[in-house]
């Protein structure tokens, strides 16, 4: 797949970014995870998180979803280095750490 230099940052990433907003709230682990894998078959070399995902934003599964793509990572040796991980951070709100 193509890629596109992110700003200029020197990074260079697929134009189709992964979002994982709801890995941890409608999409459990193990299906994240096929869906990681299949990302990666496919070229995808760009992945979105936050640390307030899952969405909807719950105290029980504020982080879930940066768990699950460390999880993944911990599965795939060597992965971490080919990929670029994007994430922000929103801050407290509505009673999330």
């Amino acid at each position: 797949m193509q890629t596109v230099e992110l700003g200029s940052s020197g990074l260079h990433v697929t134009p189709i970014c992964l979002g994982t907003m709801t890995f941890g709230e409608q999409v459990k682990e193990t299906d994240a995870h096929a869906i990681l894998d299949r990302s990666l078959e496919c070229g995808v070399n760009f992945i979105d998180t936050a640390e307030m995902y899952a969405v909807p934003a719950k105290a029980e599964t504020c982080g879930a979803t940066e768990t699950i793509i460390g999880n993944w990572f911990a599965k795939h040796p060597g992965v971490r280095e080919k990929l670029v991980l994007a994430t922000k951070v929103a801050g407290p709100a509505r009673g999330m750490p």
